[in-house]
């Protein structure tokens, strides 16, 4: 039964629609912190955020704050650039997760390619390891880029499910189904952590789980954030939570 990690991204995207700019005055809403706070007594198991170097939503003051103030683990998403390592380390998540950043994108498009930068790379993870960060990488469910994770020395990986979530047919889903299988069982052997995420939702997140072995913890954003704006975030998670424990669910019972 893998882990719930909830990502507040889009908290803070609704925040900065209105209050990119906010100087004085009021406290800008909605509070990314009331949010982690909010999931953590709902039952979340982390909270995760991705610090973007446009600084589009997420800002350094939010990972700071979270940092310090909720009790679960804080897995915090970033380019794997020098500054962001040093603001890492400074700020001490629990789990850092390299991932490809595109200023273009809208979210994040595909895994990090590991194999078109191993030494740089290990030196990353090294670097955030010896500052007590567990290092995970955000990548396609890809043999090889199995094999690079392991080479970097990262404690986790986790499997970027976006093409499984835009599958328009069973056929191409039970696809992506056996290739993320054989991904997270090799690494498993490798002794990593197999984490998942991208597109995961209410109505395509039993299905993974139940066809890939593994899981450690689903790291699941959009889906919550848009169905808490109906019924509330800790009736959202909640929902979830019972998905990932029971097939017994119906996304629009009240």
């Amino acid at each position: 039964m893998p882990t719930l990690g909830l990502n507040i991204d889009h908290v803070a995207t609704l925040r900065q629609a209105r209050y990119r700019d906010w100087k004085q005055g009021l406290p800008p809403e909605p509070n990314v912190l009331d949010a982690a706070r909010a999931a953590e007594q709902a039952g979340v198991d982390s909270i995760t955020v991705h610090l973007r170097e446009d600084r589009r939503h997420i800002q350094d003051a939010d990972v700071r704050e979270l940092a310090n103030a909720i009790l679960i683990p804080l897995n915090l998403e970033m380019a794997a650039t020098p500054a962001m390592t040093a603001h890492a380390i400074e700020i001490g998540p629990e789990e850092v997760c390299l991932v490809p950043e595109n200023r273009e994108e809208v979210t994040t498009e595909g895994g990090l390619d590991l194999l078109a930068d191993l030494p740089r790379l290990k030196a990353v993870v090294r670097e955030l390891n010896a500052g007590k960060i567990d290092v995970s990488a955000f990548i396609d469910a890809d043999l090889e880029q199995i094999e690079a994770a392991h080479r970097i020395g990262a404690q986790s990986v986790e499997l970027h499910t976006g093409v499984y979530a835009n599958a328009t047919s069973l056929r191409a889903r039970q696809k992506e189904l056996a290739r993320h299988g054989r991904a997270a069982a090799r690494a498993h052997d490798l002794g990593m952590r197999v984490n998942a995420g991208h597109g995961l939702h209410y109505s395509n997140v039993r299905e993974y789980i139940e066809d890939v072995p593994h899981l450690y913890t689903l790291n699941i954003g959009h889906a919550i954030i848009s169905r808490a704006i109906f019924v509330g975030l800790d009736k959202a998670v909640t929902e979830m939570m019972t998905l990932l424990r029971s097939r017994e669910y119906v996304p629009n019972a009240d």
